[in-house]
This record gives structure tokens, C-alpha cells and sequence, in this order.
């Protein structure tokens, strides 16, 4: 069944300011486009054109000062953005004041998840540190959700976190990073499989465009993470976020969102809503939508 969804939610996108602080990850020829401002004033008159509703703004760097800039931007009056994914120090004995000190700040009630870029540690199993364990248990108490950042090896352990915290919702950022340059599916799609087993667990059909061959993506070169991760979480746990400007290195924002659309047409009026809004709603607690 094919057709817009009525509404849009952008699970997944960045902004960023070079004059306020580096982002450090930008490196080498290929991410050179990255390497400019992305406000949110770019971003908001191209999503409200492609039909989107509401966003999340989700977090880029490792300090403790970028979630407060994020939190701002949600606060002001007309903003798309319904929620902000930050970062805090996992493993620091005093997140718990932090985050409830990050609550009380200008836009502090649209602090909905916490990510770590787990992809850049060197430790796979980085996730079942005891310190991290605590931090993940700490979020659930606070009624956020946890964004994993991961490739495909750190998959297992993921998996792992997710089934020793059963009561922290987990969200899988770009489907895991799967081999779509490769064309291959597993171990990636047994690993998915098995995350998506457990309840507490979704996941954003996003950043899929730029895990392909430079200049090479097409959606029948997607459409077999996009069916197993379906197939896996269900469109009920499957949410689309754009993940722009990254996404801007192999399509445009509306490119984006019409291969998401190219690749749920199969699915019922329903199952499209979900996908594009309801299970975002409902993860991230976005209150009204």
C-alpha cells in the first residue's frame, strides 16, 4: 500500500556550530562536506516542506556542554524540535544530579534519551562495564531512553545490555551500521534479529544511505536491511529519522525520506504511521504528538 503518512516525525538529526566547538569526527576528503555550521534554521523550512512535524535532535560530541545548546534550541517557541538525545558521562558517580540538573534547564522537559558514541570505543564490550550498567539503570529510573551508536561487532553486546536492563528502552541508531557497501547480511541480520527479540528494544531506519558504496546507494540496494530490520522489530518498534546533514553526503533531505517511503510502501496505512510517528511518539514519550 503505498502513500505519504499524514504525519512526520524525524527521529534522528544533528546540528552543529564550528565557531561554538570542533566535531572532531569530521575527518579525511569524504566527510569534507561536513565541515561547515548546520543550524537548525537550515534544517526546519526543509523538513516542514517534506511534511515533517516534529524532530529529535540527537547529540554529536562527547562533552557535557552540547546536551544544555540542545535543550535551548527545543525550548524556543515555534521549534520543530520535540526532543533532544544528549550526552552524559555513563559511568560518572554523579549522573544522577546531572541529569536531573539538565531536566531543570531551559527545554530540560524534552530531554528524552542519552547517547554515547560507542561505535569509537575499542572495547566491543564496552556496554557491560559495571560503571555503564549503572548509568543505563540510572537512565531507566529517570524515564529516559538510551541511544546505541554501534557497529556491527559491538551488535552482541548490545544485545547483552539490553537483556540485563529490561526496564531502559534501547534504541538502534541507523540499523547498527549494516554492510550495505558489501551487499552482505550476515552477521549483521542475525545479530539484529536477535536484539529486536527482546522487547525493550527498536529501532531507526536511518543513516542507511551513506553505510553504501559512495555515489552508489539505491533503494533495491537497501531494501535488505530495511525488510530484515522490518521483519525484526515489526513497524511498531521501527521509526524513520533522517540523520541529516550526515545523510546529506548521498542524498538530500527529501531523497532521504522518499527512499524510507520507497521501502515501507509495502506496509498497511498503519504500519506507515508507526514508522514515521507513532513508535517515535511513544519511545520517546513526545508528549501531545
Amino acid at each position: 500500500m503505498s502513500g505519504a503518512p499524514d504525519r512526520v516525525i524525524d527521529a534522528h538529526h544533528h546540528v552543529w556550530d564550528l565557531s561554538v566547538r570542533d566535531q572532531d569526527w569530521i575527518t579525511g576528503p569524504e566527510l569534507a562536506p561536513l565541515r561547515r555550521n548546520f543550524p537548525l534554521r537550515e534544517l526546519e523550512p526543509q523538513a516542514r516542506a517534506a511534511g515533517v512535524t516534529a524532530t529529535v535532535v540527537v547529540q554529536t560530541v562527547t562533552v557535557p556542554e552540547e546536551t544544555p545548546e540542545l535543550l535551548a534550541l527545543a525550548a524556543r517557541r515555534g521549534t520543530l524540535v520535540a526532543g533532544v538525545v544528549g550526552w552524559a558521562d555513563l559511568t560518572s558517580p554523579g549522573l544522577a544530579d546531572t541529569l536531573d540538573a539538565l531536566r531543570q534547564l531551559p527545554g530540560g522537559d524534552r530531554l528524552v534519551g542519552i547517547r554515547h558514541q560507542v561505535q569509537s570505543e575499542p572495547d566491543p564490550r564496552w556496554l557491560l562495564r559495571p560503571d555503564v550498567r549503572r548509568g543505563l539503570r540510572l537512565l531507566a529510573e529517570r524515564g529516559l531512553v538510551y541511544d546505541l551508536v554501534v557497529r556491527p561487532h559491538q551488535l552482541p553486546a548490545a544485545y547483552e545490555a539490553a537483556a540485563a536492563c529490561p526496564e531502559l528502552a534501547f534504541v538502534l541508531d541507523h540499523l547498527g551500521k549494516p554492510p550495505v557497501a558489501s551487499g552482505a547480511l550476515e552477521p549483521w541480520a542475525g545479530a539484529v534479529r536477535r536484539l529486536a527479540a527482546l522487547p525493550n528494544t527498536a529501532g531507526k531506519l536511518s543513516g542507511l544511505v551513506t553505510e553504501a558504496a559512495p555515489g552508489a546507494w539505491t533503494v533495491g540496494g537497501l531494501r535488505p536491511y530495511a525488510e530484515t530490520a522490518l521483519d525484526a522489530f515489526g513497524a511498531d518498534r521501527l521509526m524513520f529519522g533522517s540523520d541529516w546533514p550526515v545523510c546529506g553526503l548521498a542524498a538530500d533531505y527529501t531523497g532521504v525520506l522518499a527512499a524510507a517511503r520507497a521501502l515501507t510502501g509495502g506496509l498497511s496505512a498503519a504500519e506507515r504511521s508507526a514508522v514515521f510517528a507513532d513508535t517515535a511518539a511513544r519511545t520517546y514519550g513526545l508528549h501531545g504528538l
